[in-house]
């Protein structure tokens, strides 16, 4: 059986709501929300709007429970261990200069970070910043088609290595990191005393994430990029590379005792949620995960894998334009990146506006990735379970007509 996009679409308010044709291929920078998300956190605003804790009244008793129900979403959508292993913040890049801010205190001059050369900033900008305290950078090169060159995996990794921090999926390329790499990365980090953290924002989207097999340390992604709310991301940590670290953030609500000389923290997670959380916004993105978690990934990943090899195909037949990322669908996730000509990505995305086609120009927020490729920008699309052959063939059809008029 297929997998029924019409259907799908119907779950979608955006959808539901369009007043003109519009194909949008922009889900890699933010996926439309799903209605389950919509209701969720209308309802919960509406019946059960409170602060979470502390509150001896019935709503902040709702509030509480419904808070707490949508941490124990989250834990069943990545097979962690326990829901006390997820940290709720604004996003993903809240979620990792949290760990990079925590990480901080214990490192010392000489130590090092390793992360690669396809990292959106998100996962490179907060490693980078612990130079100041004398950390050094290091960064796994790239091949020619953009993919993490893991053969340098031992040349790079050195015995003061105290943390890996690499992307599941490339924001630009789609380039998946294998499974077999991370597992080759965690044994290589667990050999020097090392930590992994996986960058999630983009995989996320495409299916439940199971932590555990992965065997990863850390993982982190944005609410925003899989259906639900902006304004909520995860961390998720194993419970014992938590209870390393010292908060990031203080405040109210992460504290046990608070003296005038000194404090102690409260036991993770909530040593890492200071202040009022985004409460509605994780009630929406937990129930956006069960959705998920219900859905029938096997066909919706034969059907985008089948909208890949399709605009691949139509790609290839356009004069000028050029591909990057892996060749084989199955390496990657369905996000294109390309160039047509010399034209610059912002003019054909303005053409392909005008046409109703709705992709995204510049460097992506990946500058190193881009240079590495040889290129300063380019053109993204990004398929999600709600594209469709029609998405596909009006892009198609758009990069056609910016080539006449561009040219």
């Amino acid at each position: 059986m297929s997998w029924d996009v019409s259907a799908v679409r119907r779950q979608f308010p955006f959808y539901a709501n369009l007043e003109h044709p519009l194909h949008y291929l922009d889900s890699a920078a933010t996926a439309q929300m799903h209605a389950a998300a919509f209701e969720a956190m209308g309802a919960h605003d509406i019946h059960a709007r409170s602060n979470v804790l502390r509150g001896n009244h019935r709503l902040a008793e709702a509030a509480t429970l419904a808070y707490e129900a949508a941490r124990a979403s989250v834990a069943r959508f990545l097979n962690a261990s326990a829901a006390e292993e997820i940290v709720f913040t604004s996003g993903c890049t809240a979620a990792i200069n949290l760990v990079a801010g925590a990480l901080a205190h214990s490192l010392q001059a000489g130590d090092e970070i390793l992360v690669s050369l396809a990292e959106h900033h998100s996962n490179f900008l907060p490693w980078q910043r612990l130079r100041e305290r004398g950390v050094l950078l290091r960064a796994l090169p790239l091949d020619a088609v953009g993919c993490i060159d893991f053969s340098r995996l031992e040349v790079q990794l050195g015995n003061r290595c105290r943390l890996i921090a690499l992307t599941h999926a490339s924001n630009v390329t789609g380039a998946l990191t294998s499974a077999a790499d991370i597992a080759a990365v965690v044994a290589a980090a667990r050999a020097v005393g090392a930590r992994v953290l996986l960058d999630g924002a983009q995989r996320v989207q495409h299916g439940p994430v199971d932590v555990r097999q992965l065997g990863v340390d850390f993982y982190a992604f944005s609410g925003h990029k899989c259906f639900g709310p902006t304004g909520i991301g995860v961390l998720w940590g194993r419970r014992e590379a938590l209870a390393e670290l010292p908060p990031f953030m203080t405040g109210g609500g992460m504290v046990g005792r608070v003296a005038i000389d000194e404090s102690s923290w409260a036991e993770p997670p909530r040593r890492f949620e200071a202040g009022t959380p985004p409460i509605a916004q994780a009630v929406g993105l937990g129930a956006v995960l069960e959705w998920m978690l219900a859905l029938p990934w096997e066909r919706i990943r034969a059907h985008e894998e089948a909208l890949l090899l399709r605009l691949l195909a139509g790609l290839m037949a356009i004069p000028g334009v050029a591909l990057f990322g892996p060749a084989n669908a199955a390496d990657r996730l369905p996000v294109i990146a390309l160039r047509l000509a010399t034209h610059h990505s912002h003019d054909v995305c303005q053409v392909l506006d005008s046409r109703g086609v709705a992709v995204r120009g510049g460097h992506h927020c990946a500058q190193l990735l881009h240079r590495a490729l040889g290129v300063e920008e380019t053109v993204r699309a990004s398929l999600a379970l709600y594209s469709d052959a029609d998405d596909v063939d009006a892009l198609l059809a758009a990069l056609h007509e910016a080539a006449r008029v561009l040219a």
